[in-house]
């Protein structure tokens, strides 16, 4: 069962509110009553915004600022694709700007079909996280080569890092085929849940895929996946977020405080 930790430090994907830069979402993500935050600081596809925080930066010293000020931290950083042309070692500086800023974990997707040189890959950049003190996890998306939460168990498995996790999504989780049993099989390998909804039957093309989990998510508890199962499964001390893209012409923070509500109000339903 979840427990009270997972409520207190509820954080919130930068993807919620991508427009705004981190000062901004971080006051935003306070106000909504988050109590950690993600980072986007490295493109999640070609063309997708993100920010940097260069280590040592004035702008890394004033958004470190904003954290204190607004009792914030930064749970988790993304995102990285472990493509053909990944090598590990060009991202080290973002890792190293990401674990001064006292993130925890990273989050990957894997796309390459060749399975030996994704997993060393993954190894890789594995070891590199290692050495700042900081995690990986590796998220399924039915557009991608790992695919479902068991072909990302598969991968972890197979790179046996000590820091080594599965990032469960919930349209990826369920969208994709993969039960709750699953997730209890492999709970000790899933340290952080983004959470998410939707609704009606699930997309099959790569196309229906993207379209859904960057702008169809619903606030958690909107929809129809199963959410409060899915959480009740996890193993105590496991973190939680929220990630559901701002559409249309809503107030950042508006949105913000609504996945605050309603992912608490999931979280709290899920401990009885």
């Amino acid at each position: 069962m979840v427990d009270m930790h997972g409520v207190d430090l509820l954080g919130v994907a930068h993807f919620s509110a991508i427009m705004l830069p981190p000062d901004d979402f971080a006051r935003a993500a306070a106000r909504a009553g988050f109590g950690a935050i993600g980072l986007r600081l490295h493109p999640a596809f070609q063309g997708a915004p993100y920010y940097e925080l260069p280590l040592g930066s004035r702008a890394s010293g004033e958004f470190k600022s904003v954290l204190d000020t607004e009792g914030l931290e930064v749970f988790d950083i993304e995102f990285f694709v472990i493509d053909p042309s990944f090598e590990a070692s060009a991202v080290e500086r973002v890792i190293e700007s990401a674990a001064d800023l006292g993130a925890r974990r990273l989050s990957v997707c894997g796309d390459d079909w060749d399975r030996g040189r994704l997993v060393a890959n993954f190894a890789a950049l594995c070891a590199i996280a290692a050495r700042h003190g900081m995690s990986v996890d590796i998220e399924n998306m039915g557009w991608r080569v790992i695919k479902t939460f068991q072909d990302g168990a598969a991968v972890v498995k197979e790179a046996g890092a000590e820091n080594a996790g599965v990032l469960v999504d919930g349209i990826h989780f369920f969208r994709n085929g993969a039960t709750v049993s699953e997730l209890r099989e492999h709970s000790w390998r899933v340290a952080h849940v983004q959470l998410c909804d939707a609704r009606g039957p699930a997309p099959r093309t790569n196309e229906e895929m993207i379209a859904e989990a960057r702008g169809g998510r619903l606030a958690p508890g909107a929809g129809e996946l199963g959410l409060a199962e899915l959480v009740a499964a996890t193993r105590p001390g496991t973190r939680f977020s929220v990630e559901v893209p701002l559409t249309g012409g809503k107030a950042p923070v508006d949105h913000l405080s609504r996945l605050a509500t309603t992912a608490k109000s999931l979280l709290e339903r899920s401990r009885r």
